[in-house]
């Protein structure tokens, strides 16, 4: 089976959910659909919604909250 890629549209820092109070917008293994979010870029004090252009069952993000992400880097894979 092959796996479709979410990647990044901005560079800046990666979290996987809106606030460290939150839960995550999705968790591995998580289905997901055409624009749903999946992070969040933060961008010089400004967050950005990472939302997918893929769906499918299965996510596998590939990076880690808070990690530093450029454009067109593949932040998961989904089955």
């Amino acid at each position: 089976m092959s796996k479709k890629q979410i990647m990044s549209p901005l560079p800046g820092t990666f979290y996987r959910k809106p606030s460290p109070d939150s839960e995550n917008f999705k968790n591995d293994g998580d289905s997901v659909e055409i624009d749903d979010v999946v992070g969040l870029a933060e961008v010089m004090k400004s967050f950005h919604e990472i939302k997918s252009t893929v769906s499918g069952g299965k996510i596998q993000f590939l990076i880690e909250d808070g990690d530093a992400i450029m454009p067109g880097q593949v932040i998961a894979e989904v089955e």
